[in-house]
């Protein structure tokens, strides 16, 4: 590249570049800089330090994911969008898996207008289901939370049994639409009491001298299952 061509934005394009190579550990100014054909501190000139370089293409990405969900839904409404919306965004994070790694989740200046083209799409897909101020917010934050946490364990390959994927991603869109479609009670109200939760009550059988007690009806010892929960593979 040129450096009468080096702009912010031209930064911005070989920074990605190089993750997508190499992914978003591999990134360092002087990285940039050798892509670009200039020396390192030529670049303070267009980004004050890595960090903002970071938050600008953390900008660049969500916009691009903006601009593909946005796309999906157009024309669609209610369960359709949402669909849209969730099928878009998982798309887009595995045709770039390095770019959605290096996303940076914070709110940050650099990236208030991005994310609010993003929210906004969110927010104007849940009017279908007559939500708006803080119960879209609400809305809007589980399903951020849901595409993204799907999005990263599968772009990460944590995902280790041999059930499909696209069966999986299907089944959290029709939670998703379903929880969109039900009526919410009123903040703080109480569920079912628990013994409804857990059924009617076992007679009491009488026990063998020896044997241990039985735990309380509705809770079962789940530590067999767990082996090491800092490397659950699902």
């Amino acid at each position: 590249m040129a450096r009468a061509a080096l702009t912010t934005d031209a930064v911005v394009d070989v920074a990605l570049l190089a993750i997508d190579e190499k992914g978003p550990a591999a990134l360092t100014l002087s990285a940039v800089a050798d892509r670009a054909g200039v020396a390192t501190p030529s670049l303070y000139k267009h980004v004050r330090n890595l960090a903002e370089l970071r938050d600008l293409m953390s900008a660049r990405i969500m916009n691009e994911i903006a601009d593909q969900v946005g796309e999906a839904v157009l024309g669609r409404s209610a369960d359709e969008a949402i669909r849209a919306l969730m099928v878009a965004w998982r798309h887009y994070a595995l045709r770039h898996p390095h770019r959605y790694s290096a996303l940076v989740q914070t709110p940050e200046p650099h990236t208030a207008e991005a994310g609010a083209r993003l929210i906004n799409i969110m927010l104007a897909t849940f009017r279908a289901y007559g939500m708006a101020d803080s119960a879209a917010i609400h809305a809007a934050r589980c399903l951020r939370a849901a595409v993204h946490g799907f999005a990263v364990l599968e772009t990460e390959d944590a995902f280790g049994l041999p059930e499909k994927l696209d069966e999986s991603y299907d089944l959290l869109i029709h939670m998703m639409i379903t929880g969109l479609r039900s009526p919410r009670g009123p903040a703080g109200a109480e569920g079912p009491p628990a013994e409804h939760l857990a059924g009617p009550r076992r007679p009491q059988l009488p026990r063998p001298a020896g044997d241990a007690p039985e735990p309380p009806h509705g809770t079962h010892d789940v530590s067999p299952f767990v082996a090491d929960s800092s490397a659950i593979r699902s």
